[in-house]
Formats: structure tokens, C-alpha cells, sequence
């Protein structure tokens, strides 16, 4: 995992915010983990959202900003049920990575969530050592490994986790 030496950005003033995605610097940060994603998953195993499906009502984006207006992370909730969500695009600019911004985004989220009467939240993410980080994180904030849901099937490629809100 990539440590930065800069402050936490609890001490730079991290911004949260429910975002549009108008913003282009938004759709290169999304390409960025899309390609990553490709890079690590064969193409069958890719669930990442693309622009505009992250557009869709279903759909609540979340974006994390520095004082100074970078972009330094974002994550999303898609409603699947009526007491069911899925957490999805979560992604950290590399240059903020180990500053606490996925934990911020995730503990929005979860907020988020809850503010919506989102009961279960769960997702999915890949098994591969490269995404050991979003696990730790992931598992320090409750949630648990799980069975496929809404859609997904069985797929060496694919860790499902989910807790309770």
C-alpha cells in the first residue's frame, strides 16, 4: 500500500460531497480505477459502474476534495432493494492514498446509507492481493464476507462482503 508523507486530510480540510459528476476531473478518476480494474480482473469480472450508470437515480456519488479543490476520492451507494445497497466505486486518487480519504468516504457512506433506511449494505471487490488495502478497510468498518447478491454469481474473481446498518 502506498503511504504518503503529507498530513492526514482531516488536517487539510476534506470536503464530502454528494456530487453530480459534471466535474471532467471526476470521469479521469473513474477511468483510473476502471482501468485498473481491468488490469487485475479478466473483462467477465469487471463490475465497476462506468459514468453513466453512476448517473442513474439508483445511484447517490460521493466525492472527497482538498481545501485547496482537488479531487482526492469518491465512492457511491446503489439502492437495490428497498432496505438494500450496494457500495460501489470506491476509489482514492493515488497522490492521497494512506491520508484517511477512503475512510472518510466510507464512513459517509455508511452515514448516507443509514439517512436513506438503507438496512444492509454490502459489495463486492476482487480476491487478488492488490485490493488487500479496500479489505482491511472494508473489514474494519464491519463488514463480512458473503455469498453472491442481487445479480452477481459465484466468480474466483470476486469477494463479497456485507454488514448490517
Amino acid at each position: 500500500m502506498h503511504t504518503s508523507t503529507l498530513p492526514p486530510v482531516a488536517a487539510t480540510g476534506l470536503r464530502l460531497r454528494l456530487d453530480d459528476l459534471s466535474d471532467p476531473r471526476i470521469a479521469a478518476l473513474l477511468e483510473e480505477h476502471l482501468a485498473d480494474m481491468r488490469r487485475v480482473s479478466p473483462p467477465e469480472s469487471v463490475h465497476a459502474l462506468d459514468l453513466e450508470r453512476l448517473k442513474r437515480p439508483e445511484v447517490r456519488f460521493w466525492t472527497a476534495w482538498d481545501a485547496a479543490g482537488e479531487l482526492l476520492g469518491c465512492g457511491a451507494l446503489k439502492r437495490l432493494s428497498g432496505d438494500h445497497a450496494e457500495l460501489k466505486s470506491m476509489r482514492t486518487a493515488t497522490v492521497a492514498r494512506g491520508r484517511g480519504v477512503a475512510r472518510a468516504l466510507l464512513n459517509r457512506l455508511l452515514d448516507d446509507a443509514r439517512d436513506q433506511g438503507v438496512r444492509r449494505l454490502s459489495l463486492e471487490t476482487g480476491p487478488q492481493p492488490f485490493f488487500a488495502p479496500a479489505h482491511a478497510l472494508y473489514r474494519s468498518a464491519g463488514f463480512e464476507a458473503c455469498g453472491p447478491f442481487e445479480g452477481y454469481a459465484e466468480d474466483p474473481y470476486s469477494l463479497f462482503m456485507t454488514r448490517t446498518l
